[in-house]
């Protein structure tokens, strides 16, 4: 009898002992668990301040990403940067021929090689921004899904390319300006906040078509029959405001076109480079949608990047 009480004891206690943090451990999620322990999801998406203090530090990686990233671009080729002059230079020639000599939009522009090419450059540099977006975060993706840093530097790094480019070509724009009779003088300096809004807004935009093509990468094949529409809407050839003028379009339409940023900013570069555009009155309102365009474009970009930082590189 006193042999079978101490089995008893001893079962009684050793059940006691096994099986009592199991409904603890059960009741706990692993979510839960992680937390306790310190454990974060592997590139979870930081707090916005935290997330701008990072992309801060790394502000030398942008830099030099953007940088070794515009000297290989033409690495293949002979002519090797000199392409970075002669691509937009070719464009112009293009619309020259086609709007200035077969349409003959050229009588109705003064000034029309200066309002064409100045508009062939300041155009450009949009529309490589926002390509080179799409292609941000899927023509890195090795690079996303290696290395742990805020994923807005490729987006804004690509950007920088762009910009460090058109600071490369608005050497021979100033050359060819002084050749057609536009020579340097103190509105020039207006080109100095007109490009740098411009910057600002080409980035968000980049950033924006960086989020959506990474869910979306087909996106990238049809961006540039929207660019084309888009540049066709802006003025890059012909004066938008003569046309409008002309063309009997619904008020809302007008007010559109007016304040279209791509062709705001260009109508910003005219405006600082040629005597014609200078000399006119510049319609109070382009500086300030400017300046709008680039807080919507580069704040709202921003954000709208950063709130997906966790989805980069997965899937």
């Amino acid at each position: 009898m006193s042999g079978s009480g101490c089995v008893s004891v001893s079962v009684s206690v050793d059940s006691r002992t096994t099986t009592g943090p199991e409904p603890a451990a059960a009741a706990e999620s692993p979510g839960e668990l992680a937390a306790r322990y310190g454990l974060k999801v592997s590139g979870a998406r930081p707090p916005l301040p935290e997330y701008i203090r990072q992309l801060w530090s790394r502000r030398h990686f942008i830099t030099a990403f953007a940088t070794a990233r515009l000297t290989a671009q033409y690495s293949q080729a002979k002519l090797g940067q000199v392409w970075q002059l002669m691509t937009p230079l070719l464009n112009a020639a293009v619309y020259y021929v086609i709007f200035g000599v077969l349409l003959d939009t050229s009588k109705h522009v003064p000034d029309f090689v200066p309002f064409l090419v100045t508009g062939v450059f300041i155009w450009t540099f949009t529309a490589n921004s926002i390509m080179a977006g799409t292609k941000a975060i899927s023509g890195n993706i090795g690079l996303v899904r290696a290395l742990h840093f805020p994923r807005a530097a490729l987006p804004i790094a690509l950007a920088l390319q762009q910009l460090q480019q058109l600071l490369f070509s608005l050497g021979a724009l100033a050359f060819i300006l002084t050749g057609f009779g536009q020579f340097p003088k103190a509105s020039w300096l207006l080109a100095v906040p007109a490009l740098l809004l411009q910057a600002v807004f080409s980035a968000g935009v980049s950033m924006i078509m960086a989020r959506i093509a990474a869910r979306t990468p087909d996106i990238a094949q049809l961006m540039p029959f929207v660019l084309r529409t888009w540049m066709y809407a802006s003025g890059v050839m012909f004066s938008l405001s003569a046309q409008l003028k002309s063309a009997h379009l619904p008020q809302a339409v007008v007010v559109a076109l007016q304040c279209n940023p791509a062709a705001v900013y260009i109508d910003l570069a005219r405006f600082a480079f040629i005597d014609s555009y200078t000399s006119a009155q510049l319609p109070p309102h382009v500086w300030a949608v400017a300046l709008g365009w680039a807080l919507l474009a580069g704040v709202g970009g921003f954000v709208y990047f950063w709130k997906a930082e966790e989805q980069y590189g997965r899937g």
